[in-house]
């Protein structure tokens, strides 16, 4: 059984905003404030530290990317707040920004193809347990930003294992454990992965949604 998550709601359409609370209540979470703007958002992670934050994309007063906005200054000065960002909108950009320090505790679904309760129960525990979730059609939009699938295949079957633990949020060391591989090797896993995929070191963004995008692949 799923253990009980502290929950901030953030969604500026009041119906949603009050099913999302009846739904986690009923299943035995502590939504602990839900409210309608980013800036509410903040205050209410800063106050509450909640296990995750469940974010929607577009709200006041601009109804662009504000819910994203948020979503990367918590997931920034907040590391231990699972981040979910829960709408019908893709931006792609943010979307992207917000994957590129670490993708571990960080998760994007979209509110139409969420066809099963228990299975956005489980996304939110994975994000609340440091996890990376992604819907399908934000990964082809965001691979389709990135304009680099085809570069995927160049990768060797050991540097495909390196890139799946790095979208899962592992640092280097925990992916040598996993692999019972020194660190050094790691790091030039890593170094040859970002090579073969055109990826300059100051082009986190991109390194980081290629990461995740091999993560929902594998």
């Amino acid at each position: 059984m799923t253990s009980q998550l502290r929950i901030v709601i953030a969604e500026d359409a009041a119906i949603m905003r009050d099913g999302l609370t009846q739904t986690l209540t009923r299943r035995g979470h502590d939504v602990v404030a839900a409210v309608g703007d980013a800036a509410s958002l903040r205050e209410a992670v800063d106050t509450h530290l909640p296990d995750v934050a469940i974010i929607d994309v577009r709200m006041p007063p601009t109804h662009t990317d504000e819910g994203l906005r948020a979503a990367q200054s918590i997931h920034a000065e907040h590391p231990g707040v699972g981040v979910l960002v829960f709408s019908q909108y893709i931006e792609t950009q943010s979307a992207a920004e917000l994957f590129a320090g670490e993708p571990a505790g960080v998760g994007y679904l979209l509110k139409d193809r969420v066809a099963d309760v228990s299975d956005f129960i489980e996304a939110i525990s994975r994000v609340a347990e440091g996890g990376t979730v992604l819907d399908s059609e934000v990964v082809r939009q965001l691979l389709r930003a990135t304009r680099r699938g085809d570069s995927l295949a160049t990768l060797t079957p050991r540097e495909r294992e390196v890139l799946a633990l790095i979208a899962q949020g592992r640092s280097n060391v925990a992916i040598a454990d996993a692999l019972v591989i020194s660190p050094r090797v790691v790091e030039k896993h890593v170094a040859s992965i970002f090579a073969k995929l055109g990826l300059a070191p100051s082009d986190n963004d991109n390194r980081r949604v290629i990461a995740a995008i091999k993560f929902l692949e594998s």
